[in-house]
């Protein structure tokens, strides 16, 4: 990923020194089991353990050569251990490392976003909270349709946040999986114990079976609730671009002080950091697409996987985290325009309530098809900015001798409308 979106935190865990820094640990653990099953002396492992380093560049170096990057890397750890390096890698395969230490920085990043996953729910809670009752109108199809307050809106994404949630730490679990099982995966060369105890030691599980790879299944479930994640991130911010068009200006995105929105024209703040979000959102779901073409793979390995797997996770990972950041800045600075969404609302002239007298009429003994071409015939003179749907309604004999002039404004009585928002809050625990 490109530094520009790269916040520190995440990128320091898919960079060269962190990957090798867990390569070496993976390489100690096992001599340090193969020193308890009595394959490496005691004295041999002193000294593996008080040599063993690395150095980066020449690690890139060596590979220049050699064209395989754990060989260069055992090559320079070597020229640090000397004699004793012979007892560190034995019996196992690239893949042993590899695998591992990719599973070590999956759970790293997961960890990471999972920290900044709670942040944004919280903010979630704090704003679907502070705006509960702050009636707004709800659309369908992007037009008019019933009305609910924004603090609802907002609820909604807690909910689904929430779901991202359980969906992450799922995830985080599939691929804190090790293997340390050689070539094919099936210890001709190792004692099981030694992938136990590395695993133990670095926090993962043993796959219980593996070939020389860990199945790329894991991954694209990874990959699969993370582009999840992202499509939740580009709703809201979708849904915050539609809301700061001029016509609507009902919510606005931060915008600084010193901040500019054009080059040619100075009146504008434009919604960058939510379509950046939607644009990111894009990238996660490539990035799936390529997860899941990795899941088949020739017979018990072969290395199409690799070359996308150092694209698509470090990619994958920061761009998810970067989202989350910015999701959560728009959310705590965003300008809500409490005034213009009631205007909205008042806008449509009642239509809002086409359906409460809709089902009041019903309720009356009118058939349902008879109540809806009643209230649709009123309706359409309201789209035709002639009149209020009250007004129309009380101007309609047929409609009057069903319902009286008193009901009719009772029943457009927004409050009732909204009377029932509270229960969606309960159940997501937002109130008690």
């Amino acid at each position: 990923m490109i530094d520009r979106y790269t916040l520190p935190e995440i990128g320091k865990i898919w960079e060269d020194e962190n990957k090798f820094r867990i390569w070496l640990d993976i390489e100690l653990l096992a001599c340090e089991a193969q020193a308890k099953s009595g394959r490496i002396p005691e004295a041999a492992l002193e000294e593996i353990r008080a040599k063993a380093n690395f150095e980066a560049s020449r690690i890139l170096e060596i590979e220049a050569e050699v064209h395989h990057d754990v060989i260069a890397f055992l090559t320079n750890v070597a020229e640090y251990v000397g004699e004793p390096a012979r007892f560190i890698h034995y019996g196992m395969t690239s893949s042993d490392v590899l695998d591992t230490a990719l599973a070590m920085q999956m759970k790293q990043a997961g960890e990471l976003i999972l920290k900044k996953t709670d942040r944004l729910i919280e903010v979630l809670k704090q704003k679907a909270l502070q705006y509960k009752d702050t009636v707004m109108v709800g659309r369908s199809h992007g037009v008019h349709a019933e009305p609910l307050t924004f603090g609802f809106k907002i609820a909604v994404w807690y909910g689904e946040m929430l779901r991202n949630r359980e969906r992450l730490l799922q995830a985080v679990k599939t691929v804190s999986v090790g293997k340390i099982s050689g070539a094919v995966g099936t210890f001709a060369h190792l004692e099981p114990f030694v992938e136990e105890y590395v695993c133990e030691k670095l926090g993962l599980q043993p796959a219980a079976v593996s070939t020389q790879i860990l199945q790329r299944d894991r991954h694209a479930e990874y990959l699969a609730m993370l582009a999840i994640l992202a499509a939740t991130l580009e709703k809201i911010s979708l849904e915050i671009r539609h809301l700061q068009r001029t016509e609507v200006l009902e919510v606005e995105e931060p915008f600084g002080s010193r901040q500019k929105g054009s080059s040619a024209m100075p009146h504008k703040k434009n919604p960058i950091l939510s379509e950046r979000i939607s644009g990111m959102a894009r990238l996660l779901r490539g990035n799936l697409v390529a997860a899941l073409e990795n899941v088949a793979l020739w017979h018990e390995r072969d290395i199409s996987h690799s070359s996308v797997e150092r694209v698509i996770l470090p990619d994958a990972t920061i761009t998810v985290y970067y989202m989350l950041e910015k999701t959560r800045y728009i959310l705590e600075g965003m300008q809500v325009n409490a005034g213009r969404m009631r205007e909205n609302l008042e806008s449509g002239r009642g239509l809002i309530f086409s359906q409460s007298i809709l089902l009041s009429l019903v309720d009356k003994g009118v058939s349902r098809e008879e109540a809806y071409r009643l209230v649709q015939r009123n309706a359409m003179k309201v789209w035709q900015r002639q009149t209020t749907l009250l007004q129309a309604l009380k101007s309609d004999p047929e409609v009057l001798s069903h319902l009286s002039e008193r009901e009719l404004e009772e029943i457009c009585n927004l409050d009732n409308r909204i009377r029932n928002i509270n229960v969606s809050f309960k159940r997501l625990g937002l109130l008690s």
